[in-house]
């Protein structure tokens, strides 16, 4: 297996693992509230970190100059992705919300293009704008009205899309400084910080400290904290790392789509939702956009050095 078939193979497992974390969200917040599942998710995915470089004996390779070279990633992602993303589900609907965070590929396409001169052919900017479609149109189909009240939301998911996107570009960009493992680590710390700093904020000025650690007392709660900490946030960290070291930032972009899509299949299999025909026309138009973006002609020089190859071959 090369390492571009491993990096798309990473890919998808992210956008498997991600599509289920939509459905156990749902759990855990019938336990506590948004910030508080942010602040236990990335406390256990910071421990379980730790004690994974501990139990293998690896150290870091960074200095503290380093360190705060990484930061502005975890700031990116998960602070400002999911700090937007949970201000923005306030005051809109979480269908509202996905078509908007559909447009990550997009965002992701145009900032790769200008900050990173990554190219890409008129057939992956179609395969994109088709995946994004696929997405928009299933969503629409299930009956979305944007209201006025939800423009402010609607802004708080832009932004929590373009901390995305930007996350997609300055993690490509960083992956060629720094190891997977060094910036899924960092990216981990960041977020314990982070999350558990404003939990205890808020909490100490309502004066309401001791219901932080309530529902760690329950088993489905823990349960579905364990999800997302260790599978949703530190391992898809590391996947989404350690394919951005390999594949342009815009095909992997397109996995959020993709992870959409599994969501959607997740509650028909789990939660007993019903599956329409515009399903099926949304998640043919995100799989063929899926392949078209991360299929990738040769150039005319890798041609003619294949030809150059099998010509020496021939005649050896």
């Amino acid at each position: 297996m090369t390492n571009v078939q491993r990096a798309f193979g990473s890919a998808f497992l992210y956008a498997i693992i991600t599509g289920f974390a939509l459905m156990i969200v749902k759990v855990a917040l019938n336990y506590a509230g948004v910030i508080d599942v942010l602040a236990h998710r990335f406390t256990l995915s910071f421990i379980v970190a730790s004690l994974f470089l501990f139990v293998n004996k690896q150290k870091m390779q960074v200095n503290g100059h380093d360190v705060l070279r990484i930061v502005p990633l975890g700031l990116l992602f998960p602070i400002s992705y999911f700090g937007f993303q949970a201000l923005g589900l306030l005051y809109t609907t979480s269908s509202e919300a996905s078509i908007i965070q559909a447009s990550v590929p997009i965002f992701t396409l145009l900032l790769a293009t200008y900050l990173l001169k990554e190219t890409s052919t008129s057939r992956q900017k179609f395969s994109i704008l088709l995946s994004v479609s696929g997405i928009v149109y299933i969503l629409a189909m299930k009956g979305v009205n944007f209201s006025a009240s939800g423009s402010l939301g609607a802004l708080f998911i832009l932004l929590a899309s373009l901390s995305n996107a930007s996350y997609n570009v300055l993690a490509r960009k960083m992956t060629r400084s720094y190891s997977t493992l060094e910036l899924t680590y960092v990216m981990m710390f960041v977020g314990f910080v982070g999350f558990n700093g404003v939990a205890v904020v808020h909490h100490s000025l309502n004066g309401s400290l001791a219901t932080f650690f309530e529902p760690l007392f329950q088993l489905e709660f823990l349960l579905s904290v364990a999800y997302l900490g260790i599978f949703s946030s530190l391992i898809t960290a590391f996947l989404s790392n350690y394919s951005l070291k390999t594949i342009q930032a815009a095909q992997m972009s397109v996995f959020t789509n993709l992870a959409t899509l599994i969501g959607v299949i997740a509650g028909v299999a789990f939660l007993h939702e019903s599956l329409s025909y515009f399903h099926w026309i949304g998640g043919i138009a995100i799989m063929v956009g899926i392949i078209g973006t991360t299929y990738k002609e040769r150039s005319k020089g890798q041609k003619l050095s294949k030809e150059l190859i099998d010509k020496k071959l021939e005649n050896s």
